[in-house]
């Protein structure tokens, strides 16, 4: 028998929480930077690129009078201009700065780490090979910090294929929100090939995507499906589904509560649930409604590692009342 939306699927008893799971440091921030600054200064505060790759979130600061683009040439002079936590090219900076805009920088430090690197090994004569995804905007933002000496690799066969001017100084920069185990085997090939190549001092994967994925391993062999809470344009929320899959298990990701199809669940008894770094915890506790009205008689929270990272605000933000 197909059950419909509404249901209950006989079978189900459990909901297992990953922990951790949700916003990381890096989002918290990046949202707080865009409501701080339309509290300080009012709408509208325009945003270049999604803030996070999150649907709801930045649906809801739309409402607020955040306005999202993709080209500067949008954004009306004397305005006030943010950064989206993925980071922007060098050109983008002085294209902003030659504007006049006020900008607010939400870059992840995670990913301005990377940035860092990158200039100071590149005075250094070194030339880079990212490991990442053509077309991310942090991809973009990183390899943009140069004008020349740093290659895209997307998969181990992109290695062999790499053309550099030199091989004695070779470095090794990543996306921070791959899956760690595809970027550690892309990593060995290029260290194959080039034996000298410097690799990063340490994982360039942030330690959100790293728990995230970890929480996964643990959670996927006791469960019988897995439910990620995450956008389509999100790459850590990706790659969580991803790795359930590898693992053996049957997983799918949900932006909302309403796109979660009761046949997923036919037949299953445990229910693994987590959400990517972009996600709200709130769309978490909508999904386990949704499941409890399938069915679920029960919720429980994995042991895992707590966060407790946070990252200072760009200086110009502060609100009376707020620290």
């Amino acid at each position: 028998m197909t059950t419909d939306a509404s249901t209950p699927t006989p079978s189900l008893r459990e909901v297992v929480l990953a922990e951790p799971r949700g916003f990381c440091a890096g989002v918290d921030r990046a949202i707080e930077i865009v409501e701080r600054a339309l509290l300080k200064f009012g709408a509208p505060i325009y945003v270049r690129h999604e803030i996070v790759h999150n649907t709801y979130v930045v649906n809801d600061l739309r409402s607020k009078g955040a306005i999202f683009i993709e080209d500067l040439a949008e954004v009306p002079p004397g305005s006030t201009l943010v950064f989206s936590a993925h980071g922007v090219s060098k050109a983008v900076q002085a294209e902003a700065q030659q504007r006049g805009f006020q900008v607010f920088d939400a870059t992840c430090p995670l990913v301005t780490k990377v940035h860092v690197e990158v200039a100071k090994l590149s005075r250094e004569g070194y030339e880079f090979i990212m490991i990442g995804h053509k077309g991310h905007p942090e991809v973009e933002g990183t390899m943009g910090q140069l004008s020349e000496g740093i290659h895209l690799v997307e998969d181990v066969a992109d290695v062999a294929r790499v053309h550099l001017k030199q091989t004695d100084k070779v470095a090794v920069v990543t996306q921070t929100t791959l899956s760690v185990d595809d970027a550690a085997e892309i990593a060995a090939a290029v260290k194959e090939r080039f034996p000298k190549v410097r690799e990063p001092k340490k994982q360039d994967i942030c330690y959100a995507t790293q728990n995230r994925q970890d929480a996964i391993k643990l959670i996927s062999p006791q469960v019988d499906v897995v439910i990620v809470v995450g956008s389509p344009t999100s790459s850590n929320s990706n790659r969580l589904s991803e790795l359930a899959r590898k693992l053996g298990v049957d997983a799918y990701m949900v932006d909302s509560p309403d796109e979660l199809q009761a046949k997923w669940l036919e037949g299953k008894t445990r229910v693994g649930l987590t959400a990517g770094a972009s996600a709200p915890e709130f769309l978490v506790q909508q999904v386990i409604d949704r499941v409890r009205r399938l069915g679920a008689v029960s919720v429980r929270k994995m042991d895992g590692i707590v966060e407790t990272t946070k990252f200072p605000l760009p200086k110009g933000l502060k609100l009376e009342g707020h620290s």
